[in-house]
């Protein structure tokens, strides 16, 4: 192993690989990296997906795996983190408004327990209205809804908030 590689690098490149689905963000803003463990030889990266049935964890597997081996020249292996459930609140604030800038509202911090009300009223990520309803709890993935703004007309998807 290169001595002068460290968990840091790791991290660093970590910052390098985005979500597909939603590509201003990284797998660090996500919360989505629970371990990352350098041995002699060899990386070992735990991750967990946003949603259980996310259909990009394979893509994002890889992605984290090709990025990191080119950075650090060493072999990844990158498993899924059965002991870890992802949850919205583990987002960053950078996430946050990172998804805002794209156009997502993002999901409010709950306290555990989700109840339907804290999808309604959801700030638009356009005006920061909220005088907005929730038009369907299913957008175009499995991590979204779709919203209306009474004030400025737009419809917009919020990252669902998830426990």
């Amino acid at each position: 192993m290169t001595t002068d590689i460290t968990i840091d690098n790791i991290y660093k490149a970590l910052e390098q690989v985005m979500d597909p689905e939603i590509p201003v963000l990284n797998v660090l803003d996500l919360g989505m990296i629970t371990g990352v463990a350098l041995e002699a030889d060899m990386v070992h990266i735990k991750m967990i997906p946003t949603f259980a049935a996310c259909p990009a964890v394979s893509l994002i597997q890889q992605n984290i795996q090709t990025t990191v081996e080119k950075t650090t020249g060493l072999l990844v292996q990158v498993t899924v983190d059965k002991e870890v459930h992802w949850e919205s609140n583990r987002l960053s604030a950078a996430a946050k408004e990172k998804l805002q800038h794209f156009g997502i509202a993002a999901p409010q911090v709950h306290e555990g327990e989700l109840r339907a009300e804290i999808m309604l009223n959801t700030p638009c990520p356009h005006c920061s209205s909220k005088n907005t309803y929730l038009r369907s709890p299913f957008g175009s993935t499995l991590c979204r809804a779709i919203h209306y703004c009474k004030d400025c007309g737009i419809v917009f998807e919020q990252f669902k908030p998830v426990g």
